[in-house]
């Protein structure tokens, strides 16, 4: 086996062991492991919605209008008839979806500019994280307020400007993941080699914050939901017969005394699903951080 070859394999073997060692450590957590359950389950729920479900997610049926959960409608119809364990199914996929492309946006926009800011310093980082610090001076729910309505209630509005807010807390954490190693030794290697910024800092830089960034994104997802769910509580989201889970609270709220089971659940399925993000960005990040190791 020439060196090259043992080079690769003793890498592949320090990955393996890594990870290895990282879920080790996850599964010691039991509220980790309990979180990761139910995004399973909740992930295979959105993904086979259409056959889960019982019914459509705006199949309406005035006869049966504020039916309690019953056997026939396990959490009970709306005020059109419609039954609302098939509508919170089928606004799982709504609501996953809204988290994982708000995260990606602020990861993506938060983390180049992060990154281009702790490498390069100087009037880049002074700038990127003077206009970073005015996003966190506003209150993140009163910032996606203020885009949605200026830019149209509906949900691509509603995904933008969460995202838009989630941009400088990425932009924080790699910034400071950064300035911790472009003064290491194999980054000043890198640069006499000849080799490119961007090629160092994808290539070096961003890879030693992946762990940061993984308990954050994870933590930002539950985050995420609450702001859209809210944001269609007040209309400013997804836009009727959408049933995202905020917008079933909104229409819930005005039957509270009368048909409580309409807002009730789609809370509940709101709160399940934070839930499992924090425990299992909770449980990554004790399992990550190696001074948690024993």
């Amino acid at each position: 086996m020439s060196i090259t070859e043992n080079k690769t394999a003793a890498k592949i073997i320090r990955r393996r062991t890594r990870f290895e060692e990282t879920w080790r450590q996850f599964r010691k957590n039991q509220g980790a492991i309990v979180g990761t359950t139910l995004l399973v389950f909740l992930a295979t729920l959105a993904l086979a919605a259409p056959l889960a479900a019982p019914e459509g997610l705006d199949d309406q049926h005035l006869g049966r209008r504020f039916q309690p959960p019953s056997r026939e409608n396990i959490l009970g119809t709306d005020n059109l008839g419609r039954d609302i364990l098939s509508r919170i199914i089928h606004g799982s996929r709504l609501s996953l979806s809204i988290g994982f492309i708000t995260t990606s946006i602020g990861l993506v926009a938060g983390g180049s500019l992060g990154a281009i800011a702790g490498y390069y310093g100087g009037h880049r980082d002074q700038v990127i994280m003077r206009f970073m610090d005015i996003i966190l001076a506003i209150p993140g729910f009163i910032f996606a307020v203020a885009l949605v309505t200026a830019l149209g209630p509906n949900l691509l509005n509603l995904m933008i400007a969460v995202g838009l807010n989630s941009i400088p807390y990425f932009a924080r954490i790699i910034r400071s993941s950064v300035l911790s190693v472009k003064e290491e030794e194999y980054i000043q290697a890198a640069r006499v080699i000849g080799c490119s910024n961007g090629w160092i800092i994808a290539r070096h830089v961003i890879p030693n914050a992946f762990a940061p960034i993984l308990v954050q994104a994870t933590l930002r997802i539950g985050d995420t939901i609450i702001i859209a769910a809210g944001l269609s509580f007040l209309g400013l989201g997804a836009q009727p017969p959408l049933p995202e889970w905020g917008a079933m609270l909104s229409a819930g709220r005005q039957y509270l005394r009368d048909a409580w089971w309409m807002a009730t659940f789609p809370g509940i399925a709101i709160m399940i699903t934070v839930l499992a993000f924090n425990l299992v960005g909770d449980g990554l990040r004790d399992a990550l951080d190696p001074r948690l190791k024993s």
